[in-house]
């Protein structure tokens, strides 16, 4: 019997010896074959990283474009918030500017009134970006607006100005109504 068990435990050494071969040749294997799977998968993971790379370069651009876009529209808005409600006080103006002219040349309190709510107003107006449209240097189709012909004037020159034209932080809120020379 101690034969036997002899026998089985060198058997059993044998196997386990044979075993261990075996393991060693393949984690030998196995070894070889990570290093090309690992080197294959760090080529694979470096150009994950550089196209991860710039999809995020790409996004903070965007952001970045979209926040600037964002704020000069912002700063637009701002600008012309006071648009619909300049427009509505030009009518105040010319009224004011017709009274004058209705009272001519003479000075009574009541005109002088008129002519200090004038200027306040316009004063007011300007504050805020709202001014004038020059006339004095000739004809611009951007600005004015022909509505008929001046015999007095010359060619391209503004001859007769029916009504004011104004701007908001330059631009356009009413163009001027003259009459021009040919």
């Amino acid at each position: 019997m101690t034969n036997d068990q002899n026998e089985q435990t060198q058997d059993l050494q044998s196997e386990q010896a044979e075993a261990q071969v075996e393991n060693a040749q393949a984690e030998t294997e196995q070894a070889e074959v990570t290093v090309e799977d690992l080197q294959a998968q760090i080529v694979n993971l470096s150009e994950s990283l550089k196209y991860e790379k710039a999809v995020a370069a790409n996004a903070k651009y965007e952001a970045e474009k979209t926040k600037e876009r964002l704020e000069r529209e912002a700063d637009t808005a701002k600008k012309f918030a006071l648009e619909k409600f300049a427009k509505e006080l030009l009518d105040s103006v010319d009224n004011l500017e017709r009274a004058l002219q209705a009272a001519g040349e003479e000075k009574t309190p009541l005109s002088e009134g008129v002519e200090l709510t004038l200027k306040s107003l316009l004063t007011t107006l300007e504050k805020f970006g709202v001014v004038a449209v020059d006339t004095a240097n000739g004809f611009n189709a951007d600005l004015h607006q022909a509505v008929g012909i001046s015999p007095d004037a010359k060619a391209g020159e503004i001859g007769v100005v029916l009504q004011k034209g104004y701007t908001l932080a330059g631009r356009l809120l009413r163009p001027a109504m003259v009459m021009v020379g040919q």
